[in-house]
């Protein structure tokens, strides 16, 4: 018995000293007496993972820097002396930009080096600028994008004399009972279906106003007409009043940049021209007549979207085609701030908010962007920014007398001299929201500077969009100033009442 005890003790003696001697046995290290739990294996195994990982990036790191400053090496040995073909090439006109550009290193800090610090802001501004590509891209941002719905056409035609068609409606009384026609044409991104935004036809009938809107060419459903300027356009309008059966004189109303075309009649068919009515209305912001002062206050109020749009369609009007391809002919709506190029004052904001002024926009940028073609688009940019073939002080009320030459001068000795009124002899009616974002002020001082016969109307609190839509109290405000107090439409034997879509002339 006491064999067994003192061999079963030399066995453990001998276990025991295997245990200690770690370097000669290190196979049986592993055997431990303690019990180890899983997850504290684990979670030693993922700090080994992290470190490996956190040392292997570190030596990539390394090496890439070392990479990095070895081709530096080489571009400078072999590029950068001064008899490499690449130094002598371009080693001026660097010179001669970096002097240029010498400026910018005074936004830097003083202790930071101009030639480390530039690569770094440069990195970090493409790269930024790439994720934001890929954030657009992706189109993450957009809450919800509406699709460009494909109307049926349900347009009245006329054909012009030069064979185009021309897409038009009619609001309001029949012609044989109105008392005022009023021609509208309609701002980009519009068509025939603006008219006056949301006005009802009691008013109209109050009033008896036969309101005629037409697509300008190459929008909706009329024909395009490339070439075109703004003296075509008025006679488009004097060929559409004729072909309604307007045998006398009728109105005019133009909304934002729909504003050129009006201005246009005033000047080549101002016989037929009763009166013109203006809302927020644009004129070339390249005026030459503007003073300085007014200059200033045009392009200051503009942010830079629309300052870089004016410039493309003056300078380089294929690049804005490309802007717009992209923009308008997307196939989808977005956000309809997305669209302008301005920002909105507060009831302007409110107003775009509301879901009728969104479905009245949607359906008149469908019907706009019908034919699928630019073209018309950069040519309604072009045209505003472009010489108009006359000045708006041409149509100031002037009165002229031929005093010149010694016949005159001997006739007026005995008779009172002959003078004749030149410039437009009718009402000029404009009204401007002060709160416009989208016309500014200076240009309402202009166009009041150079026609002193326009009756101005300064709105307070009102936007580009908020006195012009949806607006009932606006509307009455505007047709009582043009023709009074209502009295009606005029009455006819067979009682007709309003009418909406009539055509009186046949396609």
């Amino acid at each position: 018995m006491a064999e067994v005890i003192t061999a079963t003790n030399s066995w453990r003696d001998e276990r025991v000293g295997l245990l200690d001697d770690s370097v000669v046995h290190d196979p049986f290290s592993v055997r431990r007496s303690d019990y180890v739990s899983p997850n504290h294996h684990s979670v030693e195994s993922s700090e080994s993972v992290k470190e490996q990982v956190k040392e292997f990036v570190k030596a990539w790191a390394e090496m890439m820097l070392d990479l990095a400053k070895g081709f530096k090496d080489i571009v400078e040995q072999s590029l950068m002396t001064e008899d490499s073909f690449v130094v002598q090439k371009l080693g001026k006109p660097c010179a001669k930009v970096k002097g240029r550009l010498k400026f910018l290193n005074d936004y830097l800090p003083e202790d930071r080096d101009p030639a480390h610090a530039w690569p770094v802001i440069f990195f970090v501004y493409f790269l930024a600028l790439s994720v934001l590509c890929l954030n657009a891209g992706k189109n993450n941002t957009i809450r919800h994008l509406k699709k460009v719905q494909v109307h049926p056409p349900i347009a009245t035609h006329i054909m012009l004399p030069d064979g185009r068609h021309m897409a038009y409606d009619q609001h309001g009384v029949p012609a044989d009972r109105a008392r005022h026609t009023i021609i509208i044409p309609h701002p980009m991104l519009f068509s025939r279906f603006t008219g006056i935004p949301g006005v009802k036809p009691s008013i109209l009938e109050d009033y008896g106003i036969r309101l005629v809107t037409y697509d300008l060419p190459g929008f909706g459903e009329s024909d395009p007409h490339p070439g075109r300027n703004l003296s075509s356009s008025a006679f488009d309008i004097l060929h559409l009043a004729d072909a309604v059966g307007v045998s006398d004189k009728f109105w005019v109303l133009g909304y934002s940049g729909a504003a050129m075309h009006v201005w246009a009649s005033l000047k080549h068919i101002p016989q037929r021209v009763a009166g013109a009515a203006f809302v927020g209305p644009m004129i070339n912001p390249y005026e030459p007549s503007m003073n300085k002062e007014e200059k200033h206050g045009t392009w200051v109020q503009w942010g830079w979207k629309r300052k870089f749009i004016y410039f493309l369609a003056r300078r380089f009007p294929s690049l804005l085609s490309i802007l717009y391809q992209y923009k308008f002919l997307s196939g989808k709506h977005g956000c309809i701030s997305d669209w302008l190029s301005f920002s909105m004052g507060q009831k302007d904001e409110a107003l775009v908010r509301g879901i009728s002024f969104q479905e009245f926009w949607y359906r008149n940028v469908e019907e706009s962007i019908r034919k699928g073609n630019i073209a018309p688009f950069v040519e309604e940019s072009v045209l505003l920014v472009s010489d108009w073939g006359f000045k708006l002080a041409d149509l100031q009320m002037q009165r002229k007398c031929q005093n010149k030459g010694f016949f005159y001068w001997l006739k007026s000795i005995y008779n009172q001299a002959e003078c004749n009124l030149t410039g437009y002899l009718g009402p000029i009616h404009i009204w401007q929201g002060m709160d416009d974002q989208a016309v500014p002020h200076s240009m309402i001082n202009f166009v009041a500077r150079v026609l002193p016969q326009a009756t101005v109307h300064r709105i307070q609190n009102e936007g580009h969009f908020s006195f012009f839509f949806f607006c009932d109290e606006c509307h009455r405000q505007i047709f009582s100033n043009l023709f009074g107090a209502p009295q009606g439409a005029l009455e006819n034997e067979s009682g007709d009442h309003l009418a909406d879509h009539v055509d009186p002339a046949s396609d």
